[in-house]
């Protein structure tokens, strides 16, 4: 297995598939997951021609499961420490989720001015802000995150086949067509990870505030959500990151879930083919 150290003695696992002198795409992937969430993306990409890049956030997956640093700076700092080691430039980024967030802290921290970035791609992601406040009075209500808290730390496998049985896929909407192995497959990435860092990474997606990362962005960004998202509410979501980002695409796809780029990865993938590659 490949790791890269970093400035912190964290080691964080990345896959690297594909011509080393292609284009690369690098995948972030969502909480609590792994690089493999992105398995229906990177096989499909590499079959395009391209080099592809996942790796396993801090006290995700196969890489360190460290104490500290389970907050936006550390996330993007580990990326631009995998980046770096890569030697990638003119790479497209993509994240889903809480990735989401961790590309656009990256991007506006390291990959604009290290000039190593050309696109984003944010697939239901976080930004600006999550939680309610007064600065984003449609979040989530504090009582909601603490929540999650509470369900990880009193039974984090329970808490973890809920979610992926439950409102991640949409596998509770009536007549969804749910998926076994889905299931299992978000249940095994999460519970590979430390229940620290899980419990960290809710403060580290619902409570930072993005609305600059967002506004430093000069890239062209491709923004996708599902309007069916119980997990990041759009409208709470991508339709404020298009707002913000100076030079960006939203494509909005009726009754698609939080995790469409699994359930419906043909046409995810697809709709980032065509925006990489015009």
């Amino acid at each position: 297995m490949s790791f890269v150290t970093t400035s912190d003695g964290v080691e964080i696992f990345y896959k690297d598939w594909g011509p080393k002198d292609a284009r690369p795409i690098v995948f972030h992937h969502g909480w609590p997951l792994s690089a493999d969430d992105w398995d229906a993306q990177m096989l499909f990409f590499l079959s395009k021609g391209f080099r592809v890049i996942a790796h396993d956030r801090r006290g995700h997956g196969r890489s360190t499961q460290v104490s500290d640093g389970h907050d936006m700076d550390h996330y993007a700092a580990d990326t631009s420490a995998v980046v770096e080691h890569l030697d990638l430039k003119n790479a497209i980024h993509v994240g889903h989720s809480t990735g989401g967030g961790q590309v656009a802290r990256y991007v506006a921290k390291y990959g604009q001015p290290q000039g190593r970035v050309a696109k984003a791609v944010l697939i239901s992601s976080v930004p600006p802000l999550m939680v309610q406040t007064d600065r984003s009075p449609d979040g989530a209500p504090i009582a909601v995150l603490n929540g999650l808290r509470a369900g990880l730390a009193a039974n984090r496998a329970q808490f973890f086949l809920d979610v992926a049985s439950g409102p991640f896929y949409g596998f509770n909407r009536p007549g969804a067509e749910v998926s076994e192995g889905t299931i299992r497959n978000w249940w095994r990435q999460g519970m590979m990870g430390s229940a620290r860092a899980h419990y960290e990474g809710i403060k580290a997606f619902s409570e930072t505030d993005q609305t600059d990362d967002l506004k430093a962005i000069t890239v062209p960004v491709l923004v996708l959500q599902g309007d069916d998202d119980q997990v990041v509410p759009y409208k709470n979501a991508a339709v404020l990151q298009d707002r913000l980002l100076r030079d960006s695409t939203l494509q909005i796809y009726p009754g698609y879930p939080h995790g469409m780029h699994t359930t419906h990865a043909d046409v995810i993938n697809a709709d980032i083919l065509a925006f990489i590659t015009r």
